[in-house]
């Protein structure tokens, strides 16, 4: 695996190499001076980057009101994320519906363009250069020299919602109110979800999220059973992604202080659900950045890496982040994870 990773690396550094023999462009060019009209901002390709992306686009927006903001997106998740944005303007899928996105990104230039990205990425890279604009901004890589007019230079493991409003300094907004919080596009809400919502007393319900995106980010079923039954006094939401389903119902029926609920059909549902709690125990993923949203306090568990908890650690103003000694959650132990709870709660109380 390893080897493999390695590889891919070197062959994006390479690839970047090439790139920069035939985009050079002038670098470190003064901010933007003028009133931008048009912005071109490359999305990351999950939840939880997208939701930090949004403090740059809500304070876009809001300073701005008139800027065209253009997302081009490589998945179809994302493409739904920020279709139903109502501060973007329009949404391209960078492999899919070509015309439609010839025809409004390659065949046209704007005022930005923006890579959020602070290491070589092909399909970004790609983009960065097809894409017509007269200024090009990302962050600093050796990969990135040559081929944008401004590089943003950060100190390492700076969260990612400041590196992308860092943009706004190029855009020499000197007068800027403070950025906006992250926030969830509106989705429509199933009736299921709806009937849930309405029964939920604000306030009263601990949420546990069960699913993770990557390696070493589960804990087992046994471990979340006996969390539960730990704090039998308190009522408990289950979250998880359709793919783990079956626990979360298995979890649900044997304990008479959890309450079952419909799976969400998207990221807003959840969002919505998450609102209503008290408190959220989550391992690292983007259900972090959906409390944030709504400022719903948090326990957070991390792996021991720490670039996962400081350049995407939480945001919600009541937290504990309560850290692996390994490169998997389910060696945190229970006892620790119990005394956390009763640290929020007392703090909450």
């Amino acid at each position: 695996m390893k080897s493999k990773k390695k590889d891919h690396r070197v062959f994006r550094q390479r690839f970047a190499k090439s790139l920069q023999f035939v985009g050079k462009r002038p670098e470190n060019i003064p901010p933007f001076q003028e009133t931008p009209e048009s912005i071109v901002i490359l999305a990351r390709e999950c939840y939880g980057d997208c939701i930090l992306l949004t403090p740059l686009i809500g304070t876009l927006r809001r300073e701005f009101p008139d800027l065209a903001i253009h997302v081009i997106a490589f998945s179809q998740i994302i493409f739904n994320f920020f279709s139903a944005d109502k501060n973007v303007t329009a949404v391209y899928h960078a492999k899919r519906n070509m015309p439609r996105y010839y025809k409004g990104i390659l065949s046209k230039k704007f005022d930005l363009l923006f890579n959020p990205k602070d290491h070589p990425s092909f399909h970004f890279l790609i983009q960065s250069v097809l894409v017509r604009a007269r200024s090009k901004v990302s962050h600093f890589s050796p990969s990135h020299e040559g081929l944008f007019d401004h590089l943003i230079r950060m100190e390492p493991n700076t969260h990612e919602s400041l590196k992308n409003l860092a943009l706004l300094n190029f855009l020499g907004t000197k007068t800027l109110k403070p950025p906006c919080r992250p926030y969830l596009p509106e989705m429509p809400v199933s009736h299921e979800t709806e009937a849930l919502l309405k029964s939920l007393e604000p306030g009263k319900y601990i949420g546990i999220n069960i699913s993770a995106g990557h390696i070493g980010g589960h804990r087992t079923l046994q471990q979340w059973s006996e969390l539960v039954q730990a704090f039998p006094d308190e009522r408990f939401i289950i979250f998880s992604t359709p793919q783990d389903l079956e626990e979360k119902r298995a979890l649900e029926k044997p304990h008479t202080n959890v309450i079952a609920s419909p799976s969400t059909r998207n990221i807003y549902e959840v969002g919505e659900i998450v609102r209503k709690l008290r408190l959220l125990i989550t391992p690292d993923t983007s259900l972090v950045h959906i409390a944030a949203c709504s400022d719903t306090p948090l326990i957070a568990l991390y792996r021991e890496y720490l670039a996962d908890r400081t350049q995407f650690g939480p945001l919600s103003t009541i937290q504990k982040v309560v850290v692996s000694p390994t490169p998997d959650i389910i060696d945190i132990d229970p006892a620790e994870l119990s005394s956390a709870l009763r640290e929020m709660l007392k703090k909450l109380s």
